[in-house]
């Protein structure tokens, strides 16, 4: 059984991720800033606690956890993800900061201080998007958070250059459309393909196996525009 991080984990795809992880057997710790629902499922294998992916004060929390309750991590999924629809004329530098605060400064801090407690055979998994793709599609309104998404794409390609003696794999899971409160906040009544607990098995199954096949590598996983 693993030892799993999730981020983002009080709704859509991160909760249905914990649920079945957990649901396996896996020890999952489960973080998000609104930490009540996790708590509600009373899950014997999932632990949880309030965690500000920007507060370094939440990051050595987690830290210390890590170190006194597992001492090891096999899977660190970022999950988490900060969304701002709003025309580029409107966007301030104080906007863009907030979405890279959590979509790119965020994801590389977390990875950072869990990167110690991991071992060869471990898996990180960071959930971008296909608006991070270049020569997608893209949408109005959408500039700093496809662009954040496109960051985050090549830290992971960096870091599996950088950490290619160590064992541990690094890729990245560029998603369509799936039915989520996210997609609601950027396509309001668009009807996705797939729905939240349809893409959680996905990654789910890709966290444990995916880099026994890939590394530095970024996957499409989409079947829409959006």
């Amino acid at each position: 059984m693993k030892n799993i991080i999730i981020t983002g984990a009080s709704r859509g795809i991160g909760y249905e991720m914990a649920k079945l992880f957990a649901d396996e057997g896996h020890q999952v710790l489960a973080l998000s800033r609104n930490e009540k629902p996790i708590d509600a499922l009373q899950h014997k294998n999932i632990h949880t606690f309030s965690f500000d992916i920007c507060n370094p004060k939440d990051l050595e929390k987690m830290s210390n956890y890590i170190s006194s309750s597992w001492k090891q991590v096999d899977i660190l999924i970022n999950n988490a993800g900060k969304l701002l629809n709003k025309p580029f004329g409107e966007i301030s530098t104080q906007d863009f900061e907030e979405v890279y605060k959590v979509n790119v400064f965020g994801v590389a801090e977390i990875t950072r201080l869990t990167l110690p407690h991991m071992k060869p055979g471990s898996h990180v998994v960071t959930v971008s998007s296909m608006g991070g793709i270049q020569g997608s599609m893209k949408f109005p309104g959408l500039a700093a958070y496809s662009s954040s998404k496109g960051a985050v794409i090549t830290l992971n390609e960096l870091l599996a250059e950088e950490y290619k003696e160590s064992g541990i794999g690094f890729n990245v899971l560029a998603l369509g459309a799936v039915q989520t409160e996210m997609l609601e906040e950027a396509f309001p009544g668009y009807q996705a393909p797939l729905t939240a607990i349809e893409m959680a098995e996905y990654i789910k199954g890709f966290s444990l196996t995916g880099n026994k096949f890939y590394n530095g590598k970024v996957l499409q996983v989409s079947s829409s525009t959006p």
